[in-house]
């Protein structure tokens, strides 16, 4: 697989964390009553939302690839 191709996947997983992210902080939000089940939730997506964005700086900042 190709380093650009590479690029792509990793920055497509980050994209997928970025979402799972906003449900869960929509859940944590909205739907969940129980205060422990709330925080987990948001603690969890907080924690991929970073990550993501984490990622995603690094695939932009390693520059271009030779593809």
């Amino acid at each position: 697989m190709s380093p650009a191709l590479m690029k792509m996947w990793i920055s497509l997983a980050s994209m997928g964390f970025m979402f799972i992210a906003i449900v869960l902080i929509f859940l944590s939000r909205y739907k969940f009553k129980q205060g422990v089940l709330k925080a987990i939730f948001a603690v969890f997506a907080y924690m991929l939302l970073v990550l993501s964005g984490f990622i995603m700086f690094l695939v932009v900042f390693s520059g271009p690839t030779d593809a």
